[in-house]
C-alpha cells in the first residue's frame, strides 16, 4: 500500500491512501483514523485494514497530481540521519568506514514536500543534493532491540532529499547546522509500506537527477548500514517511536565531490528517485530579501 500527505482546501494536512493516480481522503473514509500519520501511527491503528475497506469503498478520490502535498510526516518526534553510509561516498569525500554510523538531526522547519521549493540561503551558495532512502517506524522499538527483529517495526519507507549547505556544514565538527536550514529536506511523495519492499528495502536503484543530468546511481544494497543494524544501534541509547523517521544517508556522486562543484542554483529541478518507491521533485528558490 501508499501512503501520502497531502494539504487540504482548508489547509490542513490530511493522510492520503494513494489509489494508482488518485487519492482518498483516509479520514474522511474512516472516521476512526486520524488525519496525522504520526498520530495514526501512536494511536496504533490498523492502517492496513482502513485502507483495504477505503479501496473496496466508493469514497470519493482526488487526482494526485492536482494536490499540494506536505511533508510525508509533517512533525516528526525525531528525524535522525546518518552520514557516510556509502562505502563510495565515505571514499570521495576522503574517508574510509567509519567505526560507528554518523547521526545527526533534523528539525520540522527544515523540512518539505514534494513539489516544494527548495530554499537556496541568502548566506550560501554552496547548496548541495543528497538522495536518500527514509524509513518511518511504525511500532515503539524496545530499548536494545535486536538486529533479527529491528524491521518489525518499520512501517514503511520513502524518498528524501538531504540538501545540504555545505560551507555552514563544515564550520563545526558537528554537521547539524549546514543541515537544518528552513526548506532543505524534501521529503515524500509517497510511503510505501514494508511489505511491499525486500526487508530492509535492499536492492533498490536509487538516484539524484539535476535538471535531468544523472548525478547520483547506487543501489540500496550498498549501504554501509542496513536498516536493521542502524535500528538496533539507535535502539541501544534511545528510545524510537511510531513517526520517527530515519534517513539513511546518501551515495556518491554530491555535488561537492565533483572538480569543478555543482551547486544547486535558482531555477533548477531537482529529482530523487528509488525504485519500487517514487519520485521526489523540488523545485530549488533563492531566498528572499
Amino acid at each position: 500500500m501508499k501512503f501520502t500527505t497531502f494539504v487540504s482546501a482548508e489547509g490542513r494536512n490530511r493522510l492520503g491512501l494513494v489509489d494508482g493516480d488518485r487519492v482518498i481522503d483516509l479520514n474522511a473514509a474512516q472516521p476512526q483514523v486520524p488525519a496525522d500519520l504520526r498520530a495514526a501511527l501512536e494511536a496504533g491503528v490498523d492502517l492496513a485494514a482502513a485502507a483495504t475497506a477505503a479501496l473496496a469503498s466508493d469514497a470519493p478520490r482526488l487526482l494526485l497530481a492536482s494536490l499540494t502535498l506536505a511533508p510525508l510526516v509533517p512533525e516528526p518526534g525525531k528525524t535522525i540521519c546518518l552520514g557516510l553510509n556509502y562505502y563510495d561516498h565515505a571514499k570521495e569525500g576522503g574517508r574510509e568506514k567509519p567505526e560507528y554510523p554518523w547521526f545527526f538531526f533534523r528539525g520540522k522547519s527544515s523540512l518539505i514536500g514534494h513539489g516544494a521549493a527548495g530554499q537556496l540561503p541568502r548566506v550560501s551558495e554552496k547548496f548541495d543534493y543528497e538522495a536518500e532512502l527514509a524509513l518511518v517506524i511504525g511500532a515503539k522499538v524496545p530499548r536494545h532491540a535486536s538486529q533479527a527483529d529491528a524491521l518489525n517495526y518499520v512501517f514503511g519507507y520513502t524518498c528524501f532529499n538531504d540538501m545540504s549547505v555545505r560551507d555552514y556544514q563544515k564550520r563545526t565538527p558537528q554537521w547539524t547546522i549546514g543541515k537544518n536550514f528552513d526548506a532543505t529536506g524534501g521529503f515524500g511523495p509517497v510511503l510505501v509500506t514494508a511489505d511491499e519492499l525486500a526487508p530492509g528495502a535492499t536492492g533498490l536503484r536509487i538516484q539524484s537527477r539535476l535538471n535531468g543530468r544523472v548525478m547520483q546511481d547506487a543501489s540500496t544494497t550498498d549501504m554501509i548500514w542496513s536498516v536493521a543494524e542502524t535500528i538496533a544501534l539507535l535502539s541501544d541509547c534511545l528510545t524510537l517511536e511510531p513517526g520517527d523517521v530515519i534517513v539513511m544517508g546518501t551515495p556518491a556522486g554530491v555535488g561537492q565531490a565533483r572538480t569543478p562543484p555543482v551547486w544547486m542554483k535558482d531555477g533548477d529541478v531537482i529529482e530523487i528517485e528509488i525504485e519500487r518507491i517514487g519520485l521526489l521533485s523540488n523545485p530549488i528558490r533563492r531566498e528572499e530579501a
